[in-house]
């Protein structure tokens, strides 16, 4: 066997496990959509961090089509040694490298900027919507106890919100779980807020982070290699 069919046909194997996986994605992700009960009701003990079925389920979609058509791409552009197939998979592929190069960065140096963002739109959110939307609350409530955190920045996010208003405290993990959590209890406890929590823990676990960004960037630089090797060797036949 060549070089060229040997690349040619782990092109092809390779492919098709993305294209399998992305259709299998894709089939949960509608079936959540579809029937998300059900879904809960199997994986229930294993889902109870992402019991919002409904986001979860559309993120599945998203990726699990472009899955598909990245495979489909280079797959079928390897089976049929079609150039204009194997330069859009190469595109494709770039195009979503640019992007996740784009992202970082910008998740870099706009961290402040992202905060401030966030806080104009999920701190309105939290005082208006926190203990009124049952899918909200819920997914604050895990956030806030799976993270050890309270609110955006912290407890003054619910300050005048529905939830204070209604009973007169913040919600329990701002005073890590003690009660009465009124102001003074929750000024005390110091409970931080999820988003300066959750950067802790990607500064805390950088390493894993790092080695799977640099796994997958891996994979597509060599995915955009072997594709525009084939590219150019069709040439040559």
């Amino acid at each position: 066997m060549g070089c060229f069919t040997f690349i040619k046909v782990m092109m092809i194997l390779f492919n098709l496990a993305i294209f399998l996986g992305g259709g299998t994605l894709l089939g949960v992700g509608v079936w959540v959509t579809v029937d998300g009960q059900s879904f809960l009701n199997i994986f229930g003990t294993l889902s109870s961090s992402v019991l919002q079925v409904v986001n979860v389920s559309y993120f599945l979609i998203v990726i699990g089509a472009i899955l598909m058509v990245i495979g489909f791409l280079g797959c079928c552009g390897a089976q049929k040694e079609s150039k204009c197939l194997l330069m859009m998979f190469f595109s494709v592929v770039l195009i979503i490298f640019i992007a996740e190069i784009a992202a970082a960065v910008v998740a870099l140096v706009y961290t402040g900027l992202a905060e401030t963002l966030l806080t104009a739109v999920v701190t309105p959110l939290l005082k208006e919507k926190y203990g009124v939307d049952k899918s909200l609350t819920h997914i604050w409530n895990v956030t806030m106890t799976e993270v050890h955190c309270c609110g955006l920045n912290n407890y003054t996010d619910f300050d005048d919100s529905y939830w204070y208003k209604k009973w007169g405290t913040y919600p329990e993990p701002c005073c890590k779980d003690l009660q009465p959590c009124n102001s003074t209890l929750a000024a005390r406890s110091e409970v931080p807020g999820c988003f300066d929590q959750i950067l802790e823990e990607i500064k805390t676990n950088a390493g894993v982070v790092g080695g799977v960004a640099a796994g997958i960037a891996a994979l597509e630089i060599a995915a955009m290699a072997v594709s525009m090797y084939l590219y150019c060797q069709l040439d040559q036949k």
